[in-house]
């Protein structure tokens, strides 16, 4: 009976957490050398605390319940591409660092967990993003990559074709977006788990 009870809160948690990083989805921002139509939020910060407190299952459930509440509350204006890159974004970010970290249960583990995941996710989204999202969200929209390039060359001079806008413009904003969190996560982690473990356990 406790046990169920436990895995009820467990739940309940991870779907508020979940709540907390579709809000976090609404409070965006551009970032000065990243293509116009890709902001920066925070809403992968629960996803991961997610993760490290209850485990990469529920770390996942956590980032698919962030984009459904997401989509009821607005729906896409990007014909769900967006939404998608996210998503494969998010849970990837918090498997690579929720994983290593319950393999090395210490703080030099988070670290190296979340840096880890930092760079790996970074990678992935340039391959996703050149191979998929991208030409995805061109076709959708009418649109080339060359005049998607020509966006971003607007806002960053050191993107002159393809490959210097993956190179010079996402690269940089995913390692910035995933350091920040990871950065936000390092100070905030200890206090919050202690504050849901005492709920979970009452």
């Amino acid at each position: 009976m406790e046990r169920k009870k436990l895995n009820t809160r467990t739940i309940v948690m991870a779907a508020m957490l979940g709540a907390i990083a579709s809000v976090l989805m609404f409070i965006e921002f551009s970032v000065p050398f990243a293509p116009p139509f890709v902001k920066f939020d925070l809403s992968d910060l629960p996803v991961l605390l997610a993760g490290f407190l209850f485990g990469p299952a529920l770390g996942s459930v956590t980032a698919v319940i962030k984009i459904l509440l997401k989509l009821i509350i607005k729906p896409t204006s990007t014909m769900f591409v967006g939404e998608l890159s996210n998503l494969i974004l998010s849970i990837t970010f918090m498997l690579v660092a929720a994983i290593f970290y319950r393999q090395h249960k210490t703080r030099k583990g988070a670290v190296i967990g979340m840096l880890v995941a930092t760079i790996v996710t970074s990678l992935i989204a340039l391959f996703s993003n050149y191979f998929v999202i991208f030409p995805m969200y061109a076709k959708l929209f009418g649109m080339t990559m060359e005049s998607i390039v020509k966006m971003v060359m607007a806002v960053n001079p050191a993107v002159h074709n393809v490959f210097t806008m993956f190179i010079c413009s996402l690269l940089p904003f995913n390692l910035f977006k995933y350091g920040v969190i990871s950065l936000i996560t390092f100070f905030i982690y200890k206090k919050i788990s202690v504050i849901l473990k005492k709920y979970m356990i009452k």
